[in-house]
């Protein structure tokens, strides 16, 4: 069995290539999810694990500390942070800095992940102080493990004027919630997220094969329809 530890930017896309994966190898994959912060903890922990998939900081990182081989890094894309609103209530105007600024002074909650362990909730937080805004939204921001779990809370609530904003792969890939748009302007933090073979890896072979899968040219069209960018 491939183990695989992962943000949660990367859950659609790692769920259907290891889809792929274990019909084309009969090996299976047991793959959890969470923030990036939260994932690279249990790896340093020593947690058993053969492929991580995190931001390319966070694997850098990694591989200095001798918890992912060197020269295993392999770049997914970029992936920006973005709005959401529950399916079926109004969208609101996210264009430009000023409309997002009115837009969460409005809301009645802003959900985003923790900001302690997410790449997208400290995006949030400087977002906030960018637009002066920290101490008018903090009463109604509310944190969650991650983003899928933000997302998740903001599908199934039932209020008016609720917000949410994580990274857009997460936006797109779940029911209940729309995508309203990107963060505007030089308020966007674009991240990269990266797989590497860790390094007490039980199956290097497999995981190698599974990060190629994930990272090569094939994977390019699920890639970006679940919202990564590239530079070429």
């Amino acid at each position: 069995m491939l183990k695989i530890l992962s943000a949660g930017a990367a859950q659609a896309v790692v769920e259907e290539i290891a889809a792929a994966y274990t019909r084309d190898t009969e090996d299976e994959v047991q793959a959890e999810y969470s923030a990036v912060g939260a994932m690279k903890a249990r790896v340093v922990a020593g947690e058993a694990v053969d492929v991580i998939v995190l931001t390319g900081a966070l694997i850098d990182e990694l591989i200095q500390s001798g918890h992912v081989a060197p020269g295993s890094r392999a770049d997914l894309g970029k992936v920006g942070t973005g709005v959401a609103v529950r399916s079926g209530t109004p969208l609101p105007d996210v264009a430009s800095a000023q409309a997002l600024r009115a837009a969460l002074a409005a809301a009645t909650a802003v959900a985003f992940p923790d900001p302690a362990v997410a790449t997208a909730g400290k995006v949030v937080m400087q977002v906030c102080e960018k637009l002066g805004i920290v101490e008018q939204v903090r009463p109604k921001m509310q944190f969650f493990p991650n983003g899928y779990a933000a997302m998740r809370w903001l599908g199934e609530s039932s209020g008016r004027g609720e917000i949410g904003i994580t990274q857009i792969t997460e936006i797109l890939a779940n029911n209940g919630v729309t995508y309203a748009g990107p963060l505007p302007g030089d308020l966007q933090s674009m991240a990269v997220y990266s797989a590497g073979l860790a390094a007490r890896a039980l199956q290097p072979g497999a995981a190698q094969e599974f990060i190629m899968r994930l990272t090569g040219s094939s994977a390019r069209a699920i890639l970006a329809k679940a919202g990564y960018e590239f530079d070429n």
